[in-house]
């Protein structure tokens, strides 16, 4: 099974968040109409699609994902190809290669190989932006099991961040973070979808179990924020 629902009719799909996201990558890099960017697992492309309105990019931003959606934003390029094997084969450079909550997919061997590719496709003020989930203070509503996994994949997380720290000591961290407010029914329904990668592996009564259990223990609205560790590398 793929992960193929993180960002079908969830808040990281709403015009909000992607405001909110946008704003921020602004605050972190300086691009214009010129900038070429790159989107390494960008689902069905809304945030990069929504950043080429906003800055009128005379070019289309290029999308990578290994998943073919029917609803991917017409307002980037989308290929369906390995990321590395792209990278490895591909002229073109980049001022912005985005990586949102995608490396922790990957082992350490291919990482290395992955970051290392990425920086080689830098332009000379290029930056890498690579996204993970908040590894200590993170908010997202989970059942006993769902706690269990995730908990597991943030210290996974944590060693990818000290990885990357020790490969590249110049290695900046920033945080984002985004106020999440949604219905109970909905967050369930999103859970039943297999929103995060943690879900993945869980059979059906697994899932049915932890939405009862998400039911019994939370009000009808839930309001937590969303936090992420920003890892910046310069070219």
């Amino acid at each position: 099974m793929s992960l193929k629902n993180w960002d079908n009719k969830t808040w990281l799909s709403s015009k909000k968040y992607i405001k909110s996201f946008n704003n921020f990558l602004l605050k972190q890099i300086r691009l214009n109409r010129d900038s070429q960017i790159l989107d390494i697992g960008c689902g069905r492309g809304k945030i990069l699609g929504s950043l080429s309105s906003k800055l009128r990019l005379k070019n289309k931003p290029i999308g990578i994902d290994i998943e073919i959606h029917k609803d991917r934003d017409k307002r980037i390029s989308f290929k369906k190809i390995d990321a590395i094997r792209y990278l490895e084969s591909n002229k073109n450079k980049f001022d912005l290669i985005l990586i949102k909550q995608t490396i922790h997919l990957l082992d350490f061997r291919k990482i290395k190989r992955l970051v290392s590719r990425c920086k080689t496709k830098l332009k000379k003020k290029g930056k890498i932006l690579l996204f993970t989930l908040e590894t200590s203070k993170n908010e997202i509503p989970t059942f006993l099991l769902m706690k269990k996994k995730l908990k597991i994949s943030l210290n996974r997380d944590k060693k990818i961040i000290t990885f990357l720290s020790k490969l590249y000591p110049s290695i900046k961290k920033k945080n984002f973070s985004f106020k999440v407010k949604i219905s109970l029914k909905r967050y369930s329904e999103m859970i039943k979808n297999r929103y995060i990668s943690i879900l993945l592996s869980m059979s059906n009564n697994q899932i049915l179990r932890g939405i009862n259990e998400i039911n019994l223990t939370n009000r009808k609205k839930l309001n937590f924020n969303d936090k992420l560790i920003c890892l910046i590398l310069d070219k």
